[in-house]
């Protein structure tokens, strides 16, 4: 049952008469001492709470019986909703342990998402509490799937497991991790297992959109909207309608952008750059980064109620180093496909060599033990590969000669800055985050400089 708490008898009969429409068993009450007089008696599934119950718009009422509703039930789900919205509110009810916060007048679409998803989470974990059994990976992958992820380690296998359940909701998806552990394959899986999995499934690298472009990337433009647009594009939340929109590096989102997404994250709707007409949209949001937002928020770097938005679900991926276990089933995936790629069906990998891998730190993760096996398979002359054939590639680095600078006056600051950017980009083969590191860039400042200075660049993944 939904218990809605909130003065207003004309907010109380529209919330009844939309819930009831949708066959959810409601109940209503006015004040707080008559909710938690019903949370003491029935058996409630979700809150929808109003922060103020009398002619004070401060929210204190409201934050007072949140936290009572805390104390009753710590785990119970409770949608904020009030007229009187703002962002120190919303984060402070966040904090205190509200799911969502929605702004009146609602719109129906987002409220009902808001809670089907809080419930469906609710449901979800109460029936792993029941089972209570060791999650095993022949287990998930019969009720899953998994296929594209490699791993048998316990912290894996609950991560997962996770994420499966999660599939099967709407609730927004924080994936962190170290770079190189496979966080867009988790995006792709939860997309897979979910009711949106028919529906498009977009990719977003926030850190190679620019500020200047982050609207029309994001939101679409028409014609004419700034110079050079000259046709109509679609956006990619409008690309993501209906499915799920993956937006990976969101650490690395500048300020006005954050503002930007907080928006169609908070209210579902967004506007065309050039058309004052609001559009809105239904769309899942899975969001990746390898930096500790916690710390941004702390240092101003990154919003906290951006933060609060993106993370209902929080999965943590393991480094390879803390899943040694793993790699020898990583090892097999990988050989696999390269004695298919390559038409080398007697490719192996000595039992020796695979203690070795084992024991490696490899701080570049699924990545980089990906791309050493495959180079070592391109450079051995054999096909069984032993210690020394991955030992050459580790160690290997590149060698890095001596350049003279220009002479004073050879050369303009600007030509300069050009030059180098173009050398790293060769050197590094069009890999952003490597060419970034070598010039002491962010992969947001380089992109930047690329534009500024007009430099084309093929990029090639990471």
């Amino acid at each position: 049952m939904i218990l809605i708490i909130d003065d207003d008898i004309a907010v109380r009969t529209s919330l009844m008469l939309l819930l009831t429409q949708k066959d959810y068993q409601v109940t209503a009450v006015a004040n707080a001492a008559e909710g938690i007089a019903t949370l003491k008696k029935e058996a409630i599934s979700l809150v929808i709470l109003d922060l103020n119950f009398s002619i004070d718009t401060s929210g204190k009422e409201g934050m007072a019986l949140l936290k009572e509703i805390r104390a009753i039930d710590a785990r119970l789900p409770v949608v904020l909703i009030t007229g009187w919205a703002s962002i120190d509110l919303a984060v402070q009810g966040m904090k205190l342990g509200a799911n969502d916060f929605i702004n009146k007048p609602w719109s129906n679409e987002h409220l009902l998402q808001s809670i089907k998803t809080l419930i469906s989470l609710k449901d979800q974990e109460r029936q792993q509490e029941q089972l209570k059994s060791t999650t095993s990976r022949k287990a998930l992958d019969k009720e899953y799937d998994f296929q594209a992820i490699v791993g048998a380690d316990p912290q894996m296998l609950e991560l997962l497991e996770i994420a499966g359940r999660v599939a099967k909701t709407d609730a927004s998806v924080l994936i962190t991790g170290e770079s190189g552990t496979g966080k867009e394959l988790i995006a792709e899986a939860v997309h897979q297992n979910s009711l949106r999995k028919n529906r498009a499934f977009v990719k977003v690298n926030l850190g190679g959109i620019s500020t200047s472009l982050f609207e029309s990337e994001m939101f679409g433009h028409v014609r004419g909207a700034f110079t050079d647009a000259r046709n109509d594009r679609i956006g990619r939340f409008e690309m993501a309608n209906k499915g799920t929109i993956f937006l990976d590096e969101i650490g690395d989102l500048d300020a006005s952008s954050q503002v930007k997404l907080l928006r169609v994250l908070q209210d579902r709707s967004y506007e065309v750059l050039g058309n004052s007409r609001t559009k809105t949209v239904d769309v899942r949001v899975i969001c990746a980064t390898n930096k500790n937002l916690a710390e941004m928020v702390e240092k101003g770097l990154f919003r906290e109620d951006l933060l609060y938005r993106i993370n209902l679900i929080t999965l943590k991926l393991p480094p390879l180093r803390e899943r040694a276990k793993d790699i020898p089933l990583l090892l097999n995936f990988m050989m696999d496909n390269l004695r298919k790629l390559y038409d080398r069906p007697d490719l192996q990998v000595s039992a020796e060599a695979v203690k070795w891998l084992k024991q490696l730190p490899l701080p570049g993760n699924i990545r980089q033990l990906k791309n050493m096996v495959e180079r070592s398979v391109l450079i051995s002359r054999t096909n069984l590969l032993e210690i020394a054939d991955f030992s050459t590639q580790l160690e290997k680095t590149p060698i890095v000669q001596a350049t003279k600078i220009p002479d004073v006056g050879a050369m303009t600051l600007e030509e300069t800055e050009i030059l180098m950017i173009k050398r790293a980009l060769q050197f590094h083969q069009n890999r952003i985050s490597k060419a970034a590191l070598a010039l002491g860039l962010t992969r947001s400042a380089l992109y930047r400089r690329l534009e500024k200075f007009n430099i084309p660049c093929d990029e090639t993944s990471d």
